[in-house]
């Protein structure tokens, strides 16, 4: 059940959400570009012991707390995993103000209309069921846009609708990340197919129901000004998607009531092999760099 105090931190922004989310298919890139070989774990136990030192590395550092990262976004296998002996949402809630979110995708399909939709989630109940008890406050699932195709689109925004009514229904929040592609040529003519779309589906919600959305960041500054004061949309929040911090923050700070939900740029500079002092350093200075292009035009 939704958490009122939760609620109300996610409504109002004054934050980021940092995205801990990779999953089997991303974690080897994220360690490399930490640092760790793969050569350095043989099997995916070993792997997720890996990311799962990182992530809590980044969780324990001095800045990350709820005074600017207002949420995370937690793999499956992070959730059931512990932060210094306590549950990782329990530890994010109540050690460091954050409140936890869970990635429930099982992935993509392949490429169809020019999109990716999700693989079927087959334990969906389990798992919400799970994160309710072990106090999540919403969920996350991503489909990837490839090309500015109607009938790709309104079948992505189908899926995504119909799983978050079932997410709803289990009193979490979900996060709708219908992800754009930073790299296709026909970029602003997908986002404008998008915002028409999702639109269309925010207009079917009941009054009380409400969701997030997790948008690919725009050509065009504003773009989804509808969206986000949607009465439905409890908060958007944007990806990186791929371009560096600097290029992220950027234009971020040009889309008023968006704040970040980066993963690549939250882990930019970070590494293995930087001693404590230097990494919280470095993670403070990209905390604070998020945290402002967040909350530039609030």
């Amino acid at each position: 059940m939704v958490h009122q105090k939760q609620l109300d931190i996610i409504r109002a922004g004054r934050g980021f959400i940092a995205a801990l989310d990779q999953s089997g298919g991303s974690t080897p890139k994220a360690l490399a570009a930490y640092g760790v070989r793969a050569d350095e774990y043989i099997d995916d136990e070993q792997m997720y012991d890996q990311i799962h030192e990182m992530r809590t590395r980044i969780v324990c550092a001095p800045d990350f707390t709820g005074n600017k990262v207002i949420g995370a976004i937690l793999f499956e296998n992070t959730m059931d995993r512990t932060i210094c002996g306590l549950p990782s949402p329990k530890y994010l809630w109540e050690n460091r103000g954050v409140v936890p979110f869970l990635k429930v995708d099982k992935g993509l399909l392949s490429l169809s209309d020019g999109v990716q939709l999700m693989k079927p989630i087959s334990n969906l109940e389990v798992l919400l069921n799970r994160a309710s008890d072990l106090g999540v406050f919403g969920t996350k699932m991503r489909s990837l846009i490839d090309e500015a195709n109607p009938q790709g689109i309104q079948k992505i925004i189908a899926q995504q609708f119909d799983l978050a009514a079932k997410i709803l229904s289990h009193g979490l929040v979900p996060i709708i990340e219908p992800e754009i592609s930073i790299n296709i040529s026909d970029k602003k003519n997908a986002e404008d197919m998008l915002k028409a779309t999702l639109n269309e589906a925010l207009d079917t919600l009941p009054v009380d129901q409400n969701v997030m959305l997790k948008l690919t960041l725009p050509e065009n500054a504003n773009h989804y000004r509808t969206i986000v004061e949607h009465p439905n949309v409890l908060s958007t929040v944007a990806l990186s998607g791929g371009y560096d911090r600097k290029e992220a923050n950027s234009r971020l700070a040009q889309n008023t009531g968006m704040i970040a939900s980066f993963s690549r740029a939250l882990t930019e500079g970070l590494s293995a092999h930087q001693n404590t002092a230097y990494f919280n350093e470095v993670l403070s200075e990209t905390i604070n760099s998020i945290y402002q292009a967040s909350i530039s035009d609030q």
